[in-house]
């Protein structure tokens, strides 16, 4: 608890030592009526990479979770007991408004035994109701879904008996929890983990899912999907070579993707312009590289499909052994990649690497199991999310044909140069700190076959520190190249340019930075929210970097050719003009973009016409002039910026800026110049550059 607003806390209700650290509260719900009253909720549990257990086979079967209240402000508790079970572990939490002495809880216990992932209903646990602030407690209903993953119970703000339990479904009750109904189900998206009740307007409704935010004002009768703003939670992402180019990518428990990086309409990019090709939960996708209307897409578990977008005709592709033979094992999340070197071949990773070819009609494995192979840690039950041990990360050296490398969820990194005849442990070789954790995001280099870069996954063992290496002697030696990026977030994927081997891209907990100089130092790249960056990929013609987020869907920097050609000879000098890339003018539909509200989500497309990026050193407290002229050295555009330090993009549409133009009887503003060479010229301060543009204008439009 806090007294100061949050400047500094006090534990007010923990476990005895040692069990501190595996007992947490995991609810906490005041009276309404009286601020002293406080109930709580301790909950053990240990998560581990391979397991997860709670209760008292957390704390050595001492039984220390349940319900305690407190009528002081939380500066004494007693714990709840009679009419409860015992050997308890999640418990969510509810008081009344309306009547602040009633009291409900969903209870997850095991004191008659536990229950699979499906039954939603408890041998021990399930609604508790009580009457009198929490001194005795009755059992309304067995009804507790899937406890680790929701536990969440809410109660009506003006009528007592009106209960919500959160679960697959939304579970309501009108007679105080003794029944329950789930007749809204189907009309959201499934796994409900929020639900917030308007007390003002006690049938409004907002309910979060796994699906997104939906909201009703008549009680859940009928729902408002709230689909108007960027929410997705992105795993991975592909780009095609298409004009516009495509982004494929896979959701959480919300399929595969496929859509436009841009669009022509001034809509902007909008929900329909995507379409769904499948899928439960959303991984990994690759664009056939002989036709990208055909793709392969990855559910869990490996799940491999391909799926043609002109036919809709969609065949299952995960190899299986054959009967009687071990098992593969699958994450979760399974790397799939397309070869650089032999278009339509795969690589497809569980526990072992597969060679997909023929369109994935043909597999073999070429590999053996890759990971430490403990069975202690190989046979949790669930959701398939437990899965463990297998290889988690693998990458295709774009330079060397047949050059692999994977690493595993428990620690184990591998190297093979002649597509897995041979694999190398390279395990003993990785530093001290990262020896034993989740292998990540492993990067092949593009301009050093030796060469790779390796992201390891810290929150998972309780150590949040930023681990990422490269190595150049495949894999014998590694250095660390975390550099400045802040203690705190954890990377998740590094990328390194194509174009420059010093450029780095990565992708934390936190957000997405940028490297100049190899990891030495880091910055924050862009204005993105504080967010998951669980994947980043940068397109081949456009140069555009595409980040997928874990929470905000997906960004575009368009156009990062000066960062790759930004040296330390040009950050040094004053001030440096960065050839713009060719420009094409582009006369977008209409749409109904003015006139839509805000009831529909527009992404942002790219700016039209040419992009000029250039940096400054020093504000020098003059703008930067930009002025660019044709083939006669006549002035065709004029533009201004501010004279801020660092690197500054500025648009021009292809037309002739307003002060060039004859304001009465002229041809007018909407026509384009004409297609061919243009000078572009940079002047801040006594510095003048210049750098050329070539600009093309489609066949049918007019130009001045």
């Amino acid at each position: 608890m806090t007294r100061d607003g949050g400047k500094t806390w006090k534990a007010a209700l923990q476990a005895p030592a040692p069990f501190a650290d595996r007992v947490g509260c995991g609810d906490v719900a005041l009276d309404p009526s009286d601020s002293s009253t406080v109930y709580a909720a301790l909950y053990a549990r240990v998560r581990k990479p391979w397991s997860f257990t709670a209760g008292p086979p957390a704390t050595e079967g001492k039984d220390l979770g349940g319900i305690f209240k407190s009528s002081d402000g939380g500066a004494t508790w007693t714990k709840l007991e009679k009419g409860l079970p015992t050997r308890t572990a999640r418990i969510g939490l509810a008081v009344s408004p309306k009547g602040p002495k009633t009291l409900y809880a969903v209870v997850q216990s095991d004191e008659s035994g536990t229950n699979n992932i499906d039954e939603v209903r408890s041998r021990s646990g399930g609604v508790f109701r009580s009457d009198d602030g929490g001194a005795t407690w009755t059992r309304t209903s067995p009804l507790d879904p899937r406890p680790f993953y929701f536990s969440q119970i809410r109660v009506d703000p003006e009528n007592v008996d009106r209960v919500y339990v959160l679960g697959y479904a939304l579970h309501v009750s009108e007679d105080g929890g003794k029944s329950f109904r789930e007749d809204r189900f189907g009309k959201v998206h499934p796994d409900n983990h929020a639900l917030a009740i308007d007390p003002r307007r006690p049938k409004r409704l907002l309910l979060g899912t796994d699906g997104g935010i939906y909201q009703s004002f008549d009680g859940g009768k009928n729902w408002d999907y709230l689909n108007r703003f960027a929410a997705g939670e992105f795993y991975r992402i592909s780009l095609d070579t298409g004009a516009p180019y495509r982004i494929c990518g896979g959701l959480q428990d919300n399929e595969n993707w496929v859509g436009p990086s841009r669009t022509h309409s001034k809509e902007g990019i909008t929900n329909s312009d995507w379409i769904s090709i499948g899928g439960g939960d959303g991984f990994s996708c690759v664009f056939d590289p002989n036709d990208s209307n055909v793709i392969y897409s990855e559910s869990q578990e490996g799940t491999l499909f391909r799926r043609d977008l002109t036919t809709g005709f969609s065949k299952r592709l995960r190899p299986s052994p054959s009967e009687g033979q071990p098992g593969f094992r699958f994450h979760w999340n399974s790397p799939l990649i397309g070869s650089r070197h032999e278009p339509g071949v795969l690589y497809l990773a569980g526990n072992r690497v597969f060679r997909l070819s023929e369109r994935g009609e043909k597999w073999k494995a070429i590999s053996g199991d890759l990971s430490t192979q403990d069975a202690s840690r190989t046979n949790a039950t669930g959701s398939g999310a437990e899965i463990y041990g297998v290889v988690y990360t693998l990458a295709e050296s774009p330079l060397q044909k047949g050059l692999l490398w994977a690493g595993t969820d428990d620690g184990k990194v591998w190297v093979t140069e002649d597509e897995g005849e041979h694999w190398t442990d390279l395990t003993a070789n990785l530093p001290p700190e990262a020896k034993g954790l989740w292998m990540g995001r492993i990067e092949a280099s593009g301009h050093d076959a030796k060469a790779a870069y390796l992201a390891v996954e810290t929150h998972r063992s309780g150590k949040i520190a930023p681990l990422a290496y490269r190595t150049a002697d495949l894999g014998r030696t590694w250095q660390s190249i975390a550099g400045d990026l802040p203690g705190n977030g954890p990377v998740k994927v590094v990328r390194e340019d194509p174009k420059n081997a010093n450029l780095l891209f990565a992708g934390t907990e936190f957000g997405l930075f940028t490297s100049l100089d190899r990891g030495a130092h880091w910055t924050r790249l862009g204005e993105l929210p504080t967010v998951a960056v669980d994947d980043i990929a940068i397109h081949p013609r456009e140069r555009d970097l595409v980040a997928a987020t874990h929470g905000r869907s997906i960004f575009i920097v368009d156009d990062i050719a000066a960062l790759e050609e930004a040296t330390p000879e040009i950050l040094a000098g004053d001030a440096y003009l960065f050839p713009p890339r060719p420009a094409g003018a582009f006369v977008p539909m209409p749409g109904f973009a003015d006139w839509g509200g805000t009831a529909v989500y527009r992404g942002e497309n790219p700016k039209e016409g040419a992009l000029i990026t250039f940096f400054l050193r020093e504000y020098t407290g003059e703008e930067a002039e930009i002025e660019i002229q044709n083939a006669l050295e006549q002035p065709v555009a004029k533009i201004k910026a501010p004279g801020t330090p660092g690197f500054q993009r500025v648009a021009w549409d292809l037309k002739p800026s307003k002060e060039l133009l004859t304001e009465y009887g002229g041809e007018g503003a909407d026509l384009f110049v004409r297609p061919g060479e243009y000078t572009v010229s940079l002047k801040y301060g006594k510095t003048k550059l210049k750098q050329k543009l070539q600009v093309t204008v489609p066949p049918g439009v007019e130009t001045r």
